[in-house]
């Protein structure tokens, strides 16, 4: 497990830009699976699948025990954060930008990629193991999430995203990331 001590947001392209430009591409073997947007309430806003080998859950529980992973997972890495005297209790919920951070974990047949936003937007990219330090990607795709979603005056905050420009830029940068 990976562990770093905050993350910093890149300032969002100015609305006359047809999109933010993207970082470039992770290397070769690199594979996007999935990826998970969530409120700050646990509520998924966005559940994109590109390359899942197999689904074993009902696409509720998924979200559900994926909420409660990272949940779990920031908890856990902030009781234990060695660099802080203040550790609070186990299980109690951390503020964004609150606590020690992870930003990936890695298992025999996944990655687990992971960044918060100031506002407590969560995104999850799941890739192939091999697959490289995907920060600035998930950085990248909050910056399509803002430039698409959070500027559509359509939008309600809180609901399913179903913009289907932010689907198909997001759509075009996993393309790069593969």
């Amino acid at each position: 497990m990976q562990f770093f001590g905050g993350s910093s947001l890149t300032s969002v392209a100015p609305e006359a830009t047809p999109a933010p430009a993207a970082p470039p591409g992770t290397g070769t073997g690199a594979s996007a699976q999935v990826l998970y947007v969530f409120n700050r309430n646990g509520v998924c806003l966005l559940y994109r699948e590109w390359h899942r080998p197999l689904r074993t859950l009902d696409p509720t529980q998924d979200h559900k025990l994926m909420f409660g992973l990272l949940f779990s997972l920031r908890s856990f890495t902030a009781k234990i954060d060695p660099t802080t005297a203040e550790k609070g209790n186990l299980g109690v919920p951390l503020l964004p930008g609150q606590g020690c951070s992870f930003y990936s974990f890695k298992t025999n047949t996944y990655k687990l990629n992971f960044t918060e936003s100031p506002s407590g937007i969560k995104l999850i990219l799941i890739t192939h193991p091999r697959t490289g330090d995907q920060r600035d990607s998930l950085k990248h795709i909050y910056n399509l999430y803002v430039e698409y979603v959070v500027k559509n005056p359509l939008y309600a905050p809180g609901t399913p995203i179903k913009c289907e420009l932010f689907n198909k830029h997001l759509d075009q940068y996993v393309r790069t990331i593969i």
